[in-house]
């Protein structure tokens, strides 16, 4: 299936992710949302949004659905070293550089938009406040990938996988994409299984153990916590690598 155009989409998404990190003004708002209007696009689960060696020359921001970042071996192996949620950006800064060093594949079907360079540069030069948010979101990415890195060197298997539902929940949250104690979960064991360095078996087994303790409810594509403190602690979780408060 070939990637569509669509005019339906706005920016809100995007404004509240970027809004954990400054107060972006009812203007900046409007700025960005006709930056983003005839720039959208779909894709379908499974499809790359961009691959690795790709030019570099343009940004995307995801409005709705779950994207990867990752990287992959020759005989196929691969390595999810991120996810990309509603309303993030894949590298604000990204067309610094000449090419792509990883590929970014939908998880979901995916809906968002491509900026050129030229039309980006010229929206953050035009608000000092949305180029800082830009900024601060490439800053908590990095921040991210920090914590990845400890969770593949130190955590095990139980405080990995609880940790990436810890994380996957606060991120969801400033965009309004927590329903209660319940949000979306559509990826597979086998995604998880990449993103947390464990094969699928000691993955499904770290879930039945998560489940059994009472920690969480998979279901239906739905994550349910019903004591987020109580996971927060089985995998040794505080947010503040995401720096959303020290920045809001």
């Amino acid at each position: 299936m070939s990637m569509g155009r669509t005019g339906d989409r706005t920016a809100d998404v995007v404004i509240r992710r970027l809004s954990v990190f400054r107060k972006i003004s009812p203007q900046t708002a409007a700025a960005l949302d006709d930056a983003i209007r005839g720039r959208i696009t779909t894709a379908v689960a499974g499809q790359e949004l961009v691959t690795e060696g790709d030019p570099a020359d343009r940004l995307r921001m995801i409005l709705s659905g779950w994207a990867a970042r990752y990287k992959s071996l020759e005989d196929g192996r691969r390595q999810i070293v991120n996810l990309v949620l509603p309303g993030e950006t894949c590298d604000a800064q990204i067309y610094l550089l000449k090419h792509m060093d990883h590929s970014i594949s939908a998880l979901t079907p995916v809906v968002y938009a491509e900026i050129e360079r030229e039309r980006f540069e010229a929206l953050i030069a035009a608000d000092r406040v949305l180029a800082e948010a830009f900024w601060c979101e490439t800053l908590s990415d990095a921040a991210i990938q920090r914590e990845w890195t400890l969770n593949l060197g130190r955590r095990d298997a139980y405080e990995r996988v609880a940790h990436l539902l810890c994380e996957v929940v606060e991120r969801l949250r400033p965009v309004g994409l927590l329903d209660g104690d319940s949000c979306a979960f559509p990826i597979t064991q086998t995604d998880l299984a990449d993103a947390t360095g464990l094969s699928v078996v000691h993955v499904n087994r770290t879930l039945q153990e998560l489940r059994s303790a009472g920690l969480i409810v998979l279901r239906e594509r739905t994550l349910t916590v019903h004591d987020l403190k109580a996971l927060k602690d089985a995998a040794l979780f505080t947010p503040d690598y995401l720096h959303y408060q020290a920045l809001s």
